[in-house]
């Protein structure tokens, strides 16, 4: 009986193990997807701020002849649309975010699926 026992909890604290590590490695995954978005959202902001400084200038170039405006205008546009791309980049990832823990939750639904069954525990040899 006593044997069981510590069976049982060295099974326990072996479904522990596994399951703290991969939500430690869900969690690292998710801090930098966050990061990933904050830079983006940084560059967007910068962009749409250079943009934004350019179209004043255009403005200004506005009244005077030459070429300048057109310079002018093509610079605002570029800056204008790297800002929508980086911009549109975080949206794109915020969008197709996963559920929080999801790979963890899916392997404790299989380890109360497989203890409900009957089945071995993870690592066990299939009898």
């Amino acid at each position: 009986m006593l044997g069981s026992l510590r069976e049982l909890a060295r099974t326990l604290v072996a479904f522990a193990e596994t399951r703290t590590r991969l939500a430690g490695g869900e969690l690292e995954e998710q801090a930098l997807r966050w990061y990933e978005i904050a830079v983006w959202t940084l560059l967007a902001l910068f962009f749409f701020g250079l943009a934004a400084v350019l179209a004043v200038l255009l403005v200004v170039l506005l009244f005077w002849d030459g070429h300048r405006v057109l310079a002018a205008a093509l610079l605002t546009a570029a800056f204008g649309g790297a800002g929508a791309l980086a911009l549109a980049l975080v949206r794109k990832r915020l969008r197709e975010r996963p559920g929080f823990f999801a790979a963890t939750l899916a392997e404790l639904a299989k380890d109360r699926e497989r203890l409900e069954r009957g089945g071995p525990a993870p690592g066990e040899p299939h009898a």
